[in-house]
């Protein structure tokens, strides 16, 4: 099939001003080029982001109306002249960006992600690279993205717990690869939420032996279904001392203000701890936390194209999808509020036939 003469129409949930609800609407997508793909999306999963984004959390100046969503998975319905990779009729999924500079040393080694001119989100922000096009996101019926930043899903993955794997999914597998997780190395997850539990899955299936730390003992059961050796909760703060020097990679997925010192002093010698989470708070630690120990704090974004290609070939291989609940678009605000108050197990995926 050849690209579209024009542009179209889709159905679509998102927030029409600033920190509105969220509501049905009808949004624009754009003709075809002939490096595009059109979509017919299935499933759209919910990640903190798009709350933080619509409730303008990040301190960024936005465009409305807002259609949040980056955890696509869907069906090609068109493509471009120029579309080599894809067909029409296959199971593919976008993630956190669309588009890029393409020229940039990070560019060019696969890490969009890490783009020097900046990459171009999912939704929220004007593509500079293109025509100026704001950009929607997955919370609808169909999307038009570049070939590029496409990717193939195994037909084996349930669709709808592969969607989170588009930002969960790369997120933890990009730094635990990078870091070398796998057998004989030592693996701490702080918190078991949307990530960390994802987090869990990856690492235990590379091999490695995973503890994960949370504030309470609710979710044990949960982690060491996951895959964990270990579930310790950090309420009373003995733990800094009992597995102080254990571990050769921490992974904190929280977003909430941590005594980041304490979780350095469990790094071995060499030891990395990668931030993801994005607290409100700078953090805080002595220098002799790292010259003892020659220990690492460092941190990781999404990952590159390539590595999500990797990541969900990888996760086929080895059967891990995210733990869902599957909801109709009337629910989203409702779900919304949920992951607020951390009474979600563990993603939210939005079935995007009620858009």
């Amino acid at each position: 099939m050849t690209a579209a003469t024009t542009e179209t129409t889709t159905r679509a949930w998102g927030s029409p001003a600033f920190a509105a609800p969220l509501e049905p609407m009808t949004i624009r997508r754009r003709a075809l080029r002939d490096d595009d793909v059109r979509i017919a999306i299935e499933y759209s999963g919910i990640c903190h982001s798009d709350i933080h984004t619509v409730q303008g959390d990040f301190g960024e100046k936005a465009q409305y109306p807002l259609v949040p969503g980056h955890e696509i998975i869907g069906r090609v319905e068109a493509i471009g002249e120029g579309v080599t990779n894809f067909q029409v009729g296959e199971h593919v999924g976008v993630g956190c960006f669309v588009n890029s500079c393409g020229e940039c040393e990070a560019c060019e080694a696969g890490e969009e992600s890490y783009c020097e001119r900046g990459p171009i989100t999912t939704y929220g922000v004007l593509d500079r690279y293109a025509d100026g096009e704001f950009t929607q996101g997955g919370y609808s019926r169909s999307i038009v993205v570049r070939e590029s930043f496409v990717v193939n899903i195994p037909e084996s993955l349930d669709p709808a717990a592969t969607a989170p794997l588009l930002c969960a999914g790369i997120t933890t597998y990009s730094p635990l690869k990078k870091w070398g997780a796998g057998p004989g190395k030592k693996v701490a997850i702080i918190g078991l939420g949307g990530l960390g539990h994802v987090g869990v899955k990856i690492a235990a299936a590379m091999g490695a032996e995973v503890t994960v730390f949370s504030h309470s003992t609710a979710k044990r059961e949960d982690a060491l279904r996951f895959g964990a050796q270990e579930h310790v909760s950090t309420a009373d703060g003995s733990f800094a001392q009992e597995w102080r020097n254990r571990f050769d990679l921490i992974l904190n997925t929280v977003s909430v203000d941590v005594d980041i010192d304490a979780y350095l002093n469990l790094l071995r010698l060499d030891g990395a701890l990668v931030q993801l989470g994005l607290p409100a708070k700078p953090l805080e630690t002595g220098t002799r936390t790292f010259t003892q120990k020659r220990r690492i704090l460092t941190g990781s974004l999404v990952g590159g194209i390539p590595e999500t290609q990797e990541m969900l070939d990888f996760c086929a291989e080895h059967g891990v999808t995210a733990e869902i609940e599957l909801i109709d678009a009337a629910e989203i605000n409702d779900a919304y509020q949920r992951t607020l108050d951390s009474q979600v197990r563990y993603r939210f995926v939005i079935d995007a036939a009620t858009f």
